[in-house]
C-alpha cells in the first residue's frame, strides 16, 4: 500500500463526513499519525476534524486522553475494549459525532503484552460502537503503520455507509 492510498481512503471518508456535518477526533497509537494526517489532508477539514492525539505510551495515555491508572485497570492494550475506549474518550473529550480510535504493535517487534508485529484493533465510536482486530503477519513497520491507519478509516467508512442505509 502507498500513501496515495491511504490520502485518498481520508478524502472518501473526510468528504462525506463534510456533507453529513459530523465530526471526528482520533486517538491513535501504533498507526503514529497517518489517520489523522489522511483526514487532514482533505480541502476543508476543519468542518468534519477537530482534533486528534497520539496516544504512544501511557503517560500519553493521561496526559493527552485524561485517562488514569484507575480508569484502564483492567484492560489490556491492543485489544478491542482498549481500542473502544480509547474512541470513545476522544469522542466525548471534543464532543465530536465519531471518535477512532487506534492501537497495536507495528513492529519490527510486537508489543510487551504478547501481541505480534502486524497486530492492531481499531475502533468506531458515535452512533454505534465497533471495533476490529487486524492481524498483518508481517513485521514491515512502515507497512503494517499505513495498512493501520486505512483500516481504521476504512472502518469509520462502513459505519456511515450503514448509518446512510437507515
Amino acid at each position: 500500500m502507498r500513501m496515495e492510498q491511504l490520502f485518498a481512503a481520508g478524502v472518501r471518508v473526510g468528504e462525506r463526513l463534510k456533507a453529513r456535518r459530523e465530526t471526528v477526533a482520533v486517538a491513535e497509537s501504533a498507526a503514529g499519525g497517518l489517520i489523522s494526517a489522511a483526514l487532514l489532508a482533505v480541502p476543508g477539514a476543519s468542518a468534519f476534524y477537530l482534533g486528534g492525539a497520539v496516544v504512544y505510551t501511557p503517560r500519553a495515555r493521561h496526559r493527552l486522553l485524561g485517562l488514569r491508572r484507575e480508569d484502564v485497570r483492567g484492560f489490556m492494550s491492543a485489544t478491542e475494549p482498549f481500542a473502544l475506549l480509547m474512541a470513545e474518550t476522544i469522542r466525548k473529550q471534543h464532543s465530536v459525532t465519531w471518535g477512532i480510535g487506534e492501537t497495536g504493535a507495528a513492529g519490527p517487534n510486537g508489543n510487551p503484552y504478547g501481541h505480534a508485529a502486524g497486530h492492531d484493533v481499531v475502533a468506531v465510536s458515535g452512533p454505534v460502537q465497533l471495533a476490529r482486530t487486524i492481524a498483518m503477519g508481517s513485521s514491515d513497520r512502515q507497512a503494517n503503520m499505513l495498512a493501520f491507519a486505512l483500516a481504521a478509516l476504512e472502518l469509520l467508512g462502513e459505519q456511515l455507509d450503514r448509518e446512510e442505509q437507515k
